[in-house]
Formats: structure tokens, C-alpha cells, sequence
């Protein structure tokens, strides 16, 4: 179902530098700018691309919104999560970590990325 993820970005910069510390740090690779402006990221079959709204109004986080990225371990979670806060980003929900739930227990690291935007990597342990 999923296709790709694009979010806005009052300073394209600042994004940048922050994404980019986040994919390396679990294996991937800088983000490009294509011929419109977009920053684009492709990651285990995913595209995640930020760009300044085209509307030309400020770009804003959505409230209630989440961006879940998934992590091959709880260890990869925890490597996006510090390039994330030394890249300009802020944790944010409870600290990265182990949570149950009556369905699955997962390993989750919150961020928020310069524009506020709450991400999340995801790490499902085997049932």
C-alpha cells in the first residue's frame, strides 16, 4: 500500500543535513535534489522525499502525524535516533526503547526533525 512519503521543509539545509545523518546511520545513503527541488531518499524499496510546500505557504508539522521507519534492530534504532539528535533533531515520546503490547513487542525511537515532523523507527521482534 505504501508508495512514498513526502513532507515539507521550511529550510531545505537544515533537512538535509538531518536526513542525511538519519539514512547513513542505518545504511543508507544522502539524499539527492532532483530537478524540481525535492529531496529524495530511497531506502529498502521506500522513497521519503522532503520539499518546500508548493503552495509557497510555510511548511508545518501535522498534528497527530506520524512517519514510521523501519529498523532492522533495536541497535539501528538507536544509531538513526543519535544521528537524529546530533543532526539538528529532538527526541520526543518516551526515551528509545522496548514496548508491549497485548499483540507484539517493538523497539521504538521518536524524533522530531527541524520542522517538527514526529518520526518513529520501528523495530518488530519475532513473535
Amino acid at each position: 500500500m505504501y508508495s512514498h512519503n513526502t513532507i515539507g521543509a521550511n529550510d531545505l539545509d537544515a533537512a538535509k543535513a538531518f536526513y542525511d545523518a538519519t539514512f547513513k546511520a542505518v545504511g543508507g545513503d544522502a539524499g539527492v535534489i532532483d530537478h524540481k527541488g525535492r529531496l529524495i531518499y530511497r531506502h529498502n524499496g521506500g522513497v521519503f522525499m522532503v520539499t518546500k510546500p508548493i503552495n509557497g505557504e510555510l511548511a508545518t508539522p501535522s498534528n497527530g502525524n506520524t512517519i514510521g521507519i523501519a529498523m532492522d534492530s533495536p541497535e539501528q534504532c538507536d544509531a538513526w535516533h543519535a544521528a537524529g539528535i546530533a543532526a539538528g533533531g529532538t527526541s520526543c515520546e518516551d526515551p528509545p526503547g522496548v514496548r508491549e503490547s497485548p499483540v507484539s513487542k517493538l523497539y521504538l525511537a521518536y524524533l522530531r526533525d527541524p520542522t517538527g515532523h514526529k518520526l518513529c523507527a520501528l523495530y518488530r521482534f519475532a513473535a
